[in-house]
């Protein structure tokens, strides 16, 4: 190493750049891999050498900007989930590709126990309503309960191949969806245990509405159901022309629960009266490109709807799409109000729970907020170097947690003038 290389590491702007990483010792690598050298290094007798490690491994138009706060590199893949804790915003747990699932403290990242025993990815991670249990499931059907407090796991389950989970919104009470189309209900930690079975596919997504007695169910078939939780009976089908003709998505619930959206790969969603089960419309995409012959080899260009979610305090929803499309529907004149445009997919969306504003994450590795009103977007937060997975935006909406395929989770503080 010529002496050239050691006044590059005294170099104070790249000190900077250093301190904004992440604490652990194992990411300065990372760190100075993604750091541009091409101004500073210009004289120095070995600029050629340090330029052409330059963005090495980071994707076009990932550049190496971070603008977290606090990052969490102890997964060793992607990391596909993420949820904060209820009652204090203080705690995220995270799962990922490495079988693994953490909870840790948002403020500096620091671990306070590991979800341990998974066999598969953790695909789905919660808090339960008042945080004091944590479940982890992964998508061999592994589902695990854990004392927060304590760290220590206190139920735990087997089913079929795991679609998703979730808590219930009062009780310790945990729902999850399968592949064979079951949905399953367990009381925590005693384990008691319901079924609702669904047609003989994947129930793809669910949602309990808020008023904690029913919920929520897609499946692969294009059908949804609404359940009765405490009967075990289904209140609602819809199917055929009322259904969506290829599976669902995602569903969401208004604040309410008066009203249900469900989104599909048909890239229609359907706005849905929960108590009489009937559809109210259906919000498609006007360009939808015909499905062209496609030649050996080729990938058809495919949309469809990715995530969905209701404002709390206009009525307005929003859709986001596979093609980076965000749509605002005004549902009261129940038409498009805006259409805001992302280089790539849209992969969740999440209103603020208190404004019009709305966040998105994509594949492009970007967190942004629009506002709903406008369709302006508000600001933009870079810092994964590859796609982001999943989010989650805490009460106040100041801070956002994202998990990405950088093997990443990231803190960003998005506290914005107008507070």
């Amino acid at each position: 190493e010529g002496p050239g290389a050691l006044d590059l590491h005294g170099d104070e702007e790249i000190i900077e750049v250093v301190e904004l990483g992440p604490p652990g010792p194992d990411d300065l690598a990372e760190e100075m891999e993604d750091v541009d050298f091409e101004d500073e290094g210009a004289e120095e007798p070995d600029a050629e050498a340090w330029e052409s490690e330059d963005d090495e491994g980071v994707e076009d138009g990932m550049e190496s900007q971070d603008d977290s706060e606090v990052t969490f590199s102890l997964h060793s893949a992607s990391v596909f989930c993420v949820s904060l804790d209820p009652k204090t915003n203080t705690l995220a747990v995270t799962g990922g590709e490495d079988d693994k699932a953490f909870v840790w403290r948002v403020s500096d990242g620091e671990l306070l126990f590991e979800c341990s025993g998974h066999k598969d990815s953790v695909t789905c991670a919660g808090f339960s309503h008042d945080s004091v249990f944590v479940a982890t499931g992964d998508m061999s059907g592994l589902i695990k309960v854990w004392r927060v407090d304590a760290k220590e796991e206190v139920w735990s389950f087997e089913v079929g191949d795991l679609e998703w989970m979730e808590w219930h919104p009062q009780a310790h009470v945990l729902l999850a969806g399968t592949a064979d189309g079951n949905t399953w209900m367990w009381k925590i930690p005693s384990g008691d245990c319901k079924t609702f079975q669904g047609p003989a596919c994947p129930a793809t997504c669910g949602r309990i509405l808020p008023d904690g007695k029913r919920a929520v169910v897609g499946y692969e078939d294009g059908t949804m159901r609404i359940w009765d939780l405490k009967q075990g009976t289904s209140l609602h089908v819809l199917k055929g022309q009322d259904g969506h003709q290829d599976p669902l998505t995602c569903v969401a619930s208004n604040q309410d629960g008066s009203l249900i959206m469900t989104g599909s790969v048909d890239c229609h969603a359907k706005l849905v009266n929960s108590a009489t089960g009937k559809v109210v419309c259906v919000f498609k995409m006007e360009s939808v490109t015909p499905k062209a012959p496609i030649g050996e080899g080729e990938e058809a260009e495919s949309n469809s709807v990715e995530s969905l979610g209701f404002c709390n305090v206009m009525p307005l929803a929003a859709v986001g799409y596979l093609d980076g499309t965000l749509a605002i529907y005004d549902l009261s004149t129940q038409s498009l109000r805006h259409k805001c445009q992302h280089e790539s997919g849209i992969v969740q969306l999440l209103w603020e729970e208190s404004s019009a504003v709305v966040y998105t994450c994509s594949l492009d590795g970007a967190v942004r907020l629009w506002d709903a009103r406008s369709g302006k977007m508000i600001s933009e937060y870079r810092g994964h170097s590859a796609e982001i997975l999943d989010f989650a935006v805490n009460k106040d909406a100041s801070i956002v947690v994202t998990t990405s395929g950088d093997h990443q989770a990231k803190v960003f503080c998005v506290q914005r003038p107008d507070r």
